[in-house]
Protein backbone atom coordinates (compact mmCIF):
# COMPACT_ATOMS: atom_id res chain seq x y z
CA UNK A 1 0.00 0.00 0.00
CA UNK A 2 2.76 2.44 0.76
CA UNK A 3 4.24 1.94 -2.72
CA UNK A 4 1.02 2.96 -4.49
CA UNK A 5 1.03 6.63 -3.39
CA UNK A 6 4.74 6.91 -4.15
CA UNK A 7 4.25 5.66 -7.70
CA UNK A 8 1.16 7.82 -8.09
CA UNK A 9 3.12 10.90 -6.95
CA UNK A 10 5.93 9.97 -9.31
CA UNK A 11 3.49 9.74 -12.24
CA UNK A 12 2.03 13.13 -11.41
CA UNK A 13 5.50 14.66 -11.16
CA UNK A 14 6.54 13.11 -14.47
CA UNK A 15 3.35 14.40 -16.14
CA UNK A 16 3.97 17.95 -14.86
CA UNK A 17 7.62 17.78 -15.90
CA UNK A 18 6.62 16.49 -19.32
CA UNK A 19 3.93 19.17 -19.71
CA UNK A 20 6.30 21.91 -18.54
CA UNK A 21 9.08 20.82 -20.90
CA UNK A 22 6.63 20.63 -23.82
CA UNK A 23 5.21 24.05 -23.02
CA UNK A 24 8.58 25.74 -22.48
CA UNK A 25 10.21 23.88 -25.36
CA UNK A 26 7.54 24.79 -27.90
CA UNK A 27 8.72 27.92 -29.77
CA UNK A 28 5.99 28.16 -32.40
CA UNK A 29 4.19 31.11 -30.79
CA UNK A 30 7.20 32.84 -29.22
CA UNK A 31 7.39 35.59 -31.85
CA UNK A 32 3.73 36.44 -31.38
CA UNK A 33 4.18 36.53 -27.61
CA UNK A 34 7.28 38.73 -27.85
CA UNK A 35 5.51 41.10 -30.22
CA UNK A 36 2.50 41.30 -27.90
CA UNK A 37 4.77 42.17 -24.96
CA UNK A 38 6.69 44.85 -26.93
CA UNK A 39 3.86 46.33 -29.04
CA UNK A 40 2.50 48.70 -26.39
CA UNK A 41 5.87 50.16 -25.29
CA UNK A 42 6.89 50.48 -28.95
CA UNK A 43 3.65 52.31 -29.84
CA UNK A 44 4.08 54.63 -26.85
CA UNK A 45 7.65 55.40 -27.92
CA UNK A 46 6.59 56.11 -31.52
CA UNK A 47 3.78 58.44 -30.41
CA UNK A 48 6.11 60.25 -27.99
CA UNK A 49 8.66 60.80 -30.78
CA UNK A 50 6.01 62.06 -33.21
CA UNK A 51 4.44 64.36 -30.61
CA UNK A 52 7.84 65.80 -29.68
CA UNK A 53 8.87 66.32 -33.31
CA UNK A 54 5.66 68.14 -34.26
CA UNK A 55 5.84 70.31 -31.14
CA UNK A 56 9.49 71.15 -31.85
CA UNK A 57 8.63 72.07 -35.45
CA UNK A 58 5.86 74.37 -34.17
CA UNK A 59 8.30 76.00 -31.75
CA UNK A 60 10.84 76.61 -34.52
CA UNK A 61 8.23 78.10 -36.88
CA UNK A 62 7.04 80.43 -34.11
CA UNK A 63 10.62 81.48 -33.27
CA UNK A 64 11.33 82.27 -36.93
CA UNK A 65 8.14 84.31 -37.24
CA UNK A 66 8.99 86.22 -34.05
CA UNK A 67 12.49 86.98 -35.35
CA UNK A 68 11.11 88.13 -38.70
CA UNK A 69 8.50 90.46 -37.17
CA UNK A 70 11.15 91.87 -34.78
CA UNK A 71 13.48 92.51 -37.73
CA UNK A 72 10.72 94.39 -39.57
CA UNK A 73 10.05 96.50 -36.48
CA UNK A 74 13.78 97.11 -35.92
CA UNK A 75 14.33 98.33 -39.49
CA UNK A 76 11.19 100.48 -39.64
CA UNK A 77 9.38 98.33 -42.22
CA UNK A 78 6.65 97.95 -39.61
CA UNK A 79 5.73 101.10 -37.70
CA UNK A 80 3.95 101.33 -34.34
CA UNK A 81 0.69 102.12 -36.17
CA UNK A 82 1.04 98.82 -38.10
CA UNK A 83 1.01 96.72 -34.92
CA UNK A 84 -1.42 98.47 -32.57
CA UNK A 85 -4.19 96.58 -30.83
CA UNK A 86 -4.70 93.11 -32.29
CA UNK A 87 -2.86 93.89 -35.54
CA UNK A 88 0.33 92.25 -34.29
CA UNK A 89 -1.60 89.12 -33.28
CA UNK A 90 -3.16 89.00 -36.76
CA UNK A 91 0.23 89.52 -38.40
CA UNK A 92 1.86 86.70 -36.43
CA UNK A 93 -1.17 84.40 -36.70
CA UNK A 94 -1.30 84.73 -40.50
CA UNK A 95 2.16 83.18 -40.65
CA UNK A 96 1.69 80.73 -37.77
CA UNK A 97 -1.47 79.15 -39.20
CA UNK A 98 0.73 76.79 -41.22
CA UNK A 99 1.31 74.88 -37.93
CA UNK A 100 -1.69 75.69 -35.74
CA UNK A 101 -5.48 75.85 -35.89
CA UNK A 102 -7.13 78.62 -37.90
CA UNK A 103 -7.32 81.84 -35.91
CA UNK A 104 -4.46 80.77 -33.60
CA UNK A 105 -6.63 80.15 -30.51
CA UNK A 106 -4.83 81.22 -27.37
CA UNK A 107 -2.04 83.19 -29.10
CA UNK A 108 -0.70 85.90 -26.79
CA UNK A 109 1.71 88.64 -27.84
CA UNK A 110 3.53 91.17 -25.67
CA UNK A 111 5.43 93.97 -27.43
CA UNK A 112 6.78 96.86 -25.41
CA UNK A 113 9.45 99.53 -25.26
CA UNK A 114 12.00 99.63 -22.43
CA UNK A 115 14.21 102.49 -21.28
CA UNK A 116 17.29 100.24 -21.03
CA UNK A 117 18.27 96.66 -21.78
CA UNK A 118 18.62 96.17 -18.02
CA UNK A 119 14.89 96.97 -17.65
CA UNK A 120 14.08 94.51 -20.43
CA UNK A 121 16.11 91.85 -18.63
CA UNK A 122 13.76 92.04 -15.63
CA UNK A 123 10.76 91.08 -17.79
CA UNK A 124 9.68 87.52 -17.27
CA UNK A 125 6.68 85.26 -16.94
CA UNK A 126 5.45 82.38 -14.84
CA UNK A 127 2.71 79.81 -15.10
CA UNK A 128 0.21 80.05 -12.26
CA UNK A 129 -2.63 77.52 -12.10
CA UNK A 130 -2.15 76.71 -15.79
CA UNK A 131 -2.27 80.37 -16.90
CA UNK A 132 0.54 82.62 -18.18
CA UNK A 133 1.32 85.60 -15.92
CA UNK A 134 3.74 88.28 -17.13
CA UNK A 135 6.11 89.76 -14.58
CA UNK A 136 8.28 92.86 -14.45
CA UNK A 137 10.71 92.28 -11.64
CA UNK A 138 8.50 91.07 -8.80
CA UNK A 139 5.31 92.73 -10.08
CA UNK A 140 2.71 91.19 -12.37
CA UNK A 141 1.86 93.03 -15.59
CA UNK A 142 -0.68 92.62 -18.36
CA UNK A 143 -0.08 91.95 -22.04
CA UNK A 144 0.50 95.16 -24.02
CA UNK A 145 1.46 96.42 -27.45
CA UNK A 146 3.53 99.58 -26.95
CA UNK A 147 6.44 99.56 -29.42
CA UNK A 148 8.96 102.37 -29.44
CA UNK A 149 10.11 104.70 -32.20
CA UNK A 150 13.56 104.93 -33.82
CA UNK A 151 16.52 103.93 -31.62
CA UNK A 152 14.27 102.66 -28.83
CA UNK A 153 14.80 99.37 -27.04
CA UNK A 154 12.00 96.82 -27.48
CA UNK A 155 11.04 93.30 -26.58
CA UNK A 156 8.62 91.04 -28.45
CA UNK A 157 7.36 87.93 -26.64
CA UNK A 158 5.02 85.42 -28.27
CA UNK A 159 3.17 82.69 -26.34
CA UNK A 160 1.13 79.87 -27.82
CA UNK A 161 -0.64 77.07 -25.90
CA UNK A 162 0.26 73.98 -27.98
CA UNK A 163 -2.24 71.11 -27.66
CA UNK A 164 -0.74 67.78 -26.56
CA UNK A 165 -2.55 65.06 -28.50
CA UNK A 166 -1.60 61.82 -26.77
CA UNK A 167 -3.01 61.26 -23.29
CA UNK A 168 0.05 59.71 -21.69
CA UNK A 169 2.21 62.62 -22.95
CA UNK A 170 -0.31 65.19 -21.72
CA UNK A 171 0.07 63.98 -18.15
CA UNK A 172 3.83 64.51 -18.15
CA UNK A 173 4.30 67.40 -20.61
CA UNK A 174 1.26 69.69 -20.33
CA UNK A 175 1.87 72.73 -18.15
CA UNK A 176 -1.16 74.83 -19.20
CA UNK A 177 -4.89 74.26 -18.76
CA UNK A 178 -6.62 71.98 -21.26
CA UNK A 179 -3.69 69.53 -21.73
CA UNK A 180 -1.56 72.15 -23.49
CA UNK A 181 2.11 72.97 -23.28
CA UNK A 182 3.63 76.40 -23.76
CA UNK A 183 5.52 77.38 -26.90
CA UNK A 184 7.42 80.62 -26.32
CA UNK A 185 9.63 82.93 -28.39
CA UNK A 186 11.27 86.20 -27.41
CA UNK A 187 13.42 88.83 -29.14
CA UNK A 188 14.98 91.97 -27.64
CA UNK A 189 16.53 94.65 -29.85
CA UNK A 190 17.22 98.33 -30.40
CA UNK A 191 15.53 99.98 -33.36
CA UNK A 192 17.65 101.42 -36.13
CA UNK A 193 17.68 105.22 -36.64
CA UNK A 194 14.92 105.22 -39.26
CA UNK A 195 12.74 108.26 -39.93
CA UNK A 196 9.70 108.42 -37.65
Amino acid sequence: MSSEPATENGKIRRRWANLRSRFLGDRRGSTAMEFAMLAIPFALLVFAILESCVSFAGQEVMANITDDVARQLRTGQLRPADVTGTKINTLICARLEIMVAKGCPGLLVDLREYATFADAATAGFKIVSGEIVLTQGTNSTTFATTPGLAESKNMLRVFYPWPVMTDFMAKSVANLNGNKTLLFASVTWQNEPFNN
